[in-house]
């Protein structure tokens, strides 16, 4: 009974409660997005990051993977010394460098990787085959698409460019093998993959056995924390990040985005109540007589609160499906536009649908739509019913 007379109230006054539902659709939306981004761009990481089996990344000390130029030396040494622990199951070594296509129509820099092809984790063949020859290479299309090849063709690349001689400090022929999707790179940044000692040989790091990063696999069911311990107890140069310590500084060095989201969805909230609280309040004011005559007649002051607060949790539960749904197109939108931050890996998305986002929002939306019913819902419980019958008759 309550929850009909709920719906004829809101039915007597159409134009304010579609207003009222389309005010609460649009906090319902930034709520959603904003918990999304607080949440999504955690999750997004983290399922990048493990991925390709690699649950700790050595990095020179004080730093993370690729973040200065800074090199491991004696690669060969450590990986030995991480095959001695019985939880390690393989250990895949990583150089970066910068080449340039050279002889071409127009110069061509890249993001050159040297690894074990038969170890690595960075990229996924799409077609053709990996670099297993000191002469082959893989490349991802940006490359491809700038340097003007496909896979089979013959390219010159040279590292360490002088600009003072205009020469090279190392030039080697290579064959484009394969064409590869790298899983860390950003969006529209060429690079191109090759094996490790010959990268080494080009960039002069063959004496020092140099690499950027290693990246460790562990066996099922070892904790990766008590490895990563051990790593840096061992080598003391090296940083052992487990996979959970790089979400922690991913989390520091981005923490604005969340920062915004909570600031964001925090005034979407603050909206919603405001909206709701108002209309209801005005849609009490306009049945004051009403609500006298319910209440002269022996209706309870307990069917009156029920009643308002049906009507503003019905507004809320409405505006809420519908704007969950926009949420969901907008964010699309959204994680579009975010998706070129410089440096951040292709892959990274930053509103991630998750079924706990959504209850979530939908959850804290609920709370204060009922929330919004509590003043307008005492006021009308608390009316003095003869004083208010005589002024709205006089009225």
């Amino acid at each position: 009974m309550r929850f009909v007379l709920a719906l004829a109230s809101l039915r007597r006054a159409r134009s304010r409660t579609l207003l009222a539902v389309a005010g609460v659709a649009i906090a319902a939306a930034m709520l959603l997005d904003m918990v999304m981004l607080a949440t999504g761009l955690h999750a997004s990481f983290g399922e990048l990051l493990r991925s390709r089996g690699f649950e700790i990344r050595l990095a020179p000390r004080g730093t993370l993977p690729f973040d200065t130029e800074a090199t491991i030396t004696g690669a060969k040494a450590i990986i030995r010394t991480l095959g001695g622990h019985p939880a390690i199951d393989g250990v895949s070594p990583v150089l970066g460098a910068s080449v340039h296509v050279v002889g071409g129509d127009q110069p061509v820099t890249a993001f050159a990787l040297g690894v074990d092809p038969a170890r690595q984790g960075d990229y996924e063949i799409v077609s053709g085959s990996d670099a297993n020859t000191s002469s082959s290479l893989v490349a991802n299309d940006d490359f491809l698409r700038q340097a003007s090849a496909r896979v089979g063709d013959t390219l010159r690349l040279a590292t360490g460019y002088n600009p003072q001689l205009r020469s090279y400090a190392g030039e080697r022929r290579f064959i484009v093998a394969g064409r590869a999707r790298f899983v860390y790179l950003s969006a529209g940044q060429p690079a191109v993959a090759m094996p490790l000692a010959t990268l080494q040989v080009m960039t002069g790091q063959t004496q020092d056995d140099r690499v950027s990063l290693l990246m460790v696999s562990v066996a099922d069911g070892a904790n990766a924390e008590r490895v990563s311990e051990w790593i840096e107890r061992e080598i003391p140069r090296v940083d052992a990040i487990s996979t959970s310590e790089a979400l922690e500084r991913v989390d520091e060095r981005l923490s604005y985005f969340r920062q915004i989201s909570f600031i964001l969805g925090g005034v979407s909230l603050v909206v919603g109540f405001l909206l709701v609280t108002t209309l209801i309040t005005v849609s009490v004011n306009d049945r004051l007589g009403e609500i006298a005559v319910m209440r002269a007649i022996g209706v309870s002051r307990s069917h009156i609160v029920h009643q308002i607060l049906l009507e503003s949790t019905a507004i809320t539960i409405a505006g809420a499906t519908a704007g969950l749904a926009l949420g969901l197109v907008t964010g699309r939108y959204l994680n579009a536009i975010l998706a070129g931050f410089p440096g951040l890996p292709a892959a990274i998305d930053f509103f991630v649908f998750q079924p706990r986002a959504v209850w979530t929002a939908f959850g804290l939306l609920l709370v204060s739509g009922m929330a919004a019913g509590v003043y307008p819902s005492w006021r009308a419980a608390s009316l003095p019913i003869a004083r208010t019958l005589r002024e709205e008759a006089v009225a």
